[in-house]
């Protein structure tokens, strides 16, 4: 079995975030003074954490919000950030740049309702999911493959280091007991992967990961937090086991957190 921790952020607040606006693909906006304090308290929050991946949406919100966590980090300041378009906001095509009262009443128009309604020229939720599963396939791939490189060498004291910082500040041994006793025969992590990406997106991710991956949830989430969108630099954790031939099997430790912000 083969394990790593998924650690995913929404991006800091932008002006149009505040106003409501739509941004999508089409919009490119920095964050605003909010944002970019958002993302330095989350990169506070996050210090002591030894990521071995980085992975960010090519917006300029999403950048912006990875240098700013990355900046505070003790041991990932000079990491190389991979910015991957399969991380993008969902596509809202015509409605981009426009108040989100204006898509809702597109919608009602259509006979539809938001999210489900898509608005011409835009990505439909069915995209949006397919572009999710195809990055977090891409991923397991690249993990199970630097693993298998990996076994040649001793990397127990990595593993255990992964895990402990994770440890130090999510909380694995109420939700995910077995992931830190070293009794248990459970594996330690082989990767510790940071994401930044944007509030649909991660919405329909997490769907993905609910509905067809069967993750299991912290019995402190509530229902309605499982449909509703991270607050910017919302963070969730995942641990993801892996083994060929297998559908992963996951376990969500916290979704859409936001202690760093309070």
């Amino acid at each position: 079995m083969t394990r790593f921790a998924l650690t995913v952020v929404r991006h800091g607040e932008t002006r149009l975030n505040k106003e409501k606006i739509l941004q999508g693909q089409g919009v490119d906006e920095p964050l605003s003074e909010t944002g970019f304090k958002q993302a330095a308290a989350a990169g506070r929050f996050l210090n002591k954490v030894k990521f071995t991946h980085a992975f960010s949406s090519d917006l300029m919100r999403a950048k912006q919000t990875m240098h700013g966590i990355l900046k505070q980090s003790m041991f990932c300041k000079d990491m190389t950030i991979k910015y991957d378009s399969r991380l993008r906001e969902r596509k809202y095509g015509t409605a981009e740049g426009k108040p989100l009262s204006e898509l809702r009443a597109m919608a009602k128009a259509a006979g539809e309702e938001c999210p489900v309604f898509t608005p011409p020229q835009g990505e439909t939720l069915d995209q949006v999911e397919m572009r999710g599963k195809d990055f977090f396939e891409f991923l397991c791939q690249l993990i199970l493959k630097e693993a298998g490189q990996k076994e040649q060498c001793s990397a127990g004291a990595q593993r255990n280091n992964l895990e402990a910082s994770l440890a130090e500040i999510f909380p694995l041994e109420k939700n995910c007991s077995s992931e830190v006793n070293s009794d248990s025969g459970t594996p330690g992590l082989v990767a510790s992967v940071l994401v930044v990406s944007h509030g649909a997106y991660m919405r329909s991710l997490f769907g993905y990961f609910l509905t067809d991956l069967k993750c299991s949830l912290p019995a402190s989430l509530r229902k309605f937090e499982l449909s509703s969108v991270s607050p910017n630099t919302g963070i969730s954790l995942f641990i993801i086991s892996l083994e060929e031939g297998k559908e992963p099997t996951m376990k969500c430790v916290c979704m859409n957190l936001q202690d760093h912000l309070s």
